[in-house]
């Protein structure tokens, strides 16, 4: 861990990508949270179940005036909500720092209006901390990111609330077998993820942004 450490963010992110899900249940008592806005949960949840040693991501809603909203409530907008993720992870596999870097190198930093082709306060960016050690943690790696940008980040590191988990409808869409009738026609929900995220251009914006840093981009 400590020469990954050194690495540059982009040979990171390529050393502890794996091609499936790491099984939940393993080193279930070591486990720990981080929590993350980064647009579309969609997306963030797709990127982040990819990594060894994470367990399990869930998409969900925090930071808003309502208790636990409907997607629907938070879409529309007025709740104050950001659409999140808890990235459930084993610290012994990988750590909070390897994480947060990925995180910061998986988004457009540079945005205060939203990610990609969603716009609005729902889809900020942002970091949560649940105390003052990962807040510093959060606010470290933000320090290198802009270092290695050369650029201003506008995601914020931001008191953890309460988390709400979304409806099961949006649980591990990605990988959705059911038929959904989207724009591009009717489609089985990974078909129909795919093709939001290719017309969305999260990848190119990513990869606009970090260059050969960029995280998960066309993985």
């Amino acid at each position: 861990m400590q020469v990954l450490d050194n690495l540059k963010a982009g040979v990171l992110a390529a050393a502890i990508l794996v091609g499936g899900v790491v099984c939940q249940a393993a080193h279930a008592a070591g486990t720990e949270t981080l929590t993350v806005a980064g647009g579309c949960f969609w997306c963030v949840e797709a990127d982040f179940e990819k990594v060894e040693g994470v367990q399990e991501v869930v998409s969900g809603f925090t930071r808003g005036t309502v208790e636990d909203p409907s997607y629907k409530q938070v879409v529309r907008g007025g709740t104050g909500h950001y659409e999140a993720v808890e990235i459930r992870f084993d610290p012994a596999v990988v750590s909070r720092k390897q994480l947060l870097d990925l995180f910061l190198r998986s988004v457009d930093v540079t945005d205060a209006g939203g990610q990609f082709c969603d716009r609005g306060d729902s889809y900020r960016t942002a970091i949560f901390a649940a105390s003052g050690s990962e807040e510093d943690l959060a606010e470290d790696a933000i320090a290198r990111a802009e270092s290695a940008l050369g650029m201003q980040i506008v995601t914020p590191v931001l008191p953890l609330g309460p988390f709400y988990p979304a409806d099961a409808y949006h649980q591990d869409y990605y990988k959705g077998t059911k038929l959904v009738l989207t724009r591009f026609g009717p489609k089985t929900k990974a078909e129909a993820y795919k093709a939001y995220r290719s017309a969305c251009q999260r990848d190119q914006r990513v990869k606009q942004v970090w260059g050969d840093d960029a995280a998960f981009a066309g993985m």
